[in-house]
């Protein structure tokens, strides 16, 4: 069965859930089906966010750069202007892949309006979850620690410094990052509270992070972890830092990458117009909007598709845009996860062996696929294709052997039903699941590629995945004709780039299972 071609050359890689969908994956297999047509992708963009929306991609964990790396077909890796980048992670996660023999650098373009993240972002990162926890005595967000909150706080406040300040004059730089340095200093020590003690601490914890981190480059030879100790930029007073090396750091970083800073408008106008495709590969997922999500848990980014062309920086028109899940639910943080299973739950002991966070390592929450969450996020963010991840995670072994669960509402203590997610916070931490039951399966799927080899009980559930999701974006309103619905495209049936089936029947027919 031939896949359906996609209705616009610029194709947008969005999660539908709460991140960690596996988006990544989904880059490799859009540049491959398309590789030998008349419109091969040549760029691959990251739209938002910064090193803390960590993808893998071929096996390969990415933070910054674009999964587009690991194909080497693919011309140009970019970052747009609504990413915030610091030029050192830029420098730590290419160099390792050069030494592997992925060509980064001479692909790699930077916009001249990426933001620049730097140490002063991530010292107010761990200072601000250190005031929400011991001043307002609340629970920790669950920050990355990567200040990708703070450094989109200077965009907002008008302090931006761009890659474009790399290729201007030394001086200029360093008296805007130098008064960075004191609007940051000034707010951990008298706005968080933070103690002398603690903020001394801070450094100790970034570089023991980024060594873990960056073992692998350690390992290859690439960098000495002197390369990694934040240590030196302490300075010799409480609430100070060594201004001069700090200044010097960032400097040579973003001069290091002078070479790659550009015009990123221009190289997505000039590829589109040759008729070549461009993707933009989105960070989190629809929500973890900063607007459309659940403060605090949230990014600070706008994490969906309208994000593309402000990143870019081309005008809105036409795109298709891919959205991305798992076959179950995840959560990392302090989100409410109506869908939760319980930890003694079988098949969560199962799926938590799973479940780290690719950028932090974190144990993720686990919970039964949501129909509400995402078919609102086709509701009201739109997406013409779907690619469901990990449906083989859910296969039966030890002692995990009952039904599937799908979320298809959720229900108030008088037992109204709501179809869609509540705007308002309050009213949703309320509400219980509604769920449909789906019989499993113990056949193993890991080596099935096509469809129909599938189980019955798969297909099944995977039937009701489609058609729960699609029922929940239409509530109380005609379904579109069947050639204009949504199609899952792709089904992951394991980790590796093989493990995918992508002979998926039409929605049409596949909801009739």
């Amino acid at each position: 069965m031939p896949l359906l071609p996609f209705t616009s050359r610029l194709i947008a890689d969005v999660g539908i859930s709460l991140g960690d969908e596996g988006k990544g994956r989904l880059i490799p297999e859009v540049e491959h089906e398309l590789r030998h047509g008349p419109h091969p992708v040549t760029v691959v963009l990251k739209v938002n966010g910064g090193a803390n929306s960590g993808h893998t991609a071929a096996g390969i964990k990415l933070n910054l750069l674009p999964s587009g790396v690991v194909e080497r077909g693919v011309a140009h890796l970019a970052i747009g202007a609504g990413v915030v980048a610091d030029p050192r992670k830029a420098w730590w996660e290419a160099m390792p892949l050069e030494k592997k023999g992925y060509n980064v650098l001479a692909r790699l373009v930077l916009d001249e309006r990426t933001m620049v993240s730097d140490l002063t972002h991530r010292l107010l990162d761990l200072a601000w979850e250190d005031y929400r926890v011991n001043v307002l005595a609340e629970e920790p967000r669950g920050s990355t620690g990567r200040g990708i909150t703070p450094a989109y706080a200077d965009e907002v406040g008008q302090w931006q410094i761009t890659f474009a300040d790399f290729l201007g004059d030394r001086a200029d730089f360093a008296r805007k990052l130098s008064q960075r340095a004191d609007r940051a200093l000034r707010t951990i020590r008298h706005v968080c509270q933070v103690s002398p003690e603690t903020f001394a601490s801070f450094f100790d914890k970034l570089s023991a992070a980024e060594l873990r981190a960056n073992a692998e480059a350690l390992e290859l030879g690439v960098f000495t972890a002197a390369e990694f100790d934040f240590i030196r930029f302490r300075g010799t007073e409480p609430f100070s830092l060594n201004l001069e090396a700090l200044i010097e750091t960032y400097w040579q970083a973003g001069r290091r990458l002078a070479k790659n800073i550009g015009e990123v408008r221009e190289l997505v106008l000039r590829e589109l117009h040759a008729g070549h495709t461009i993707i933009g590969e989105f960070g989190q997922a629809y929500w973890l909007d900063k607007r459309h999500g659940y403060s605090p848990n949230v990014t600070a980014s706008h994490t969906f598709t309208p994000e593309f062309f402000e990143s870019a920086g081309i005008p809105v028109q036409a795109i298709h845009t891919f959205g991305v899940a798992k076959a179950y639910d995840t959560k990392v943080g302090t989100h409410v996860f109506l869908t939760q299973m319980d930890d003694t739950h079988p098949l969560a002991a199962l799926l938590k062996r799973l479940e780290f966070g690719t950028s932090t390592g974190r144990q993720r929450m686990v919970g039964w696929y949501d129909a509400v969450e995402k078919g609102d996020a086709l509701r009201y963010g739109g997406f013409q294709d779907v690619m469901i991840n990990k449906l083989d995670a859910l296969t039966h072994r030890g002692e995990w052997n009952s039904d599937l669960l799908v979320c298809v509402a959720y229900e108030d203590a008088a037992g109204v039903r709501h179809h869609h997610v509540p705007r308002n916070d309050a009213v949703r931490k309320t509400l219980r699941p509604v769920y449909e039951r789906f019989a499993g399966w113990s056949e193993d799927i890991a080596h099935v590629r096509h469809f129909d080899d599938l189980p019955v009980n798969a297909r099944r559930y995977v039937a009701g995945m489609m058609r729960s999701l699609l029922a929940v974006a239409y509530q109380g309103d005609r379904w579109p004709h069947e050639s204009r619905l949504p199609n899952l495209r792709y089904l992951g049936v394991g980790p590796e780039p093989s493990q995918i089936i992508k002979d998926v029947p039409p929605t049409s027919e596949l909801i009739r299972l």
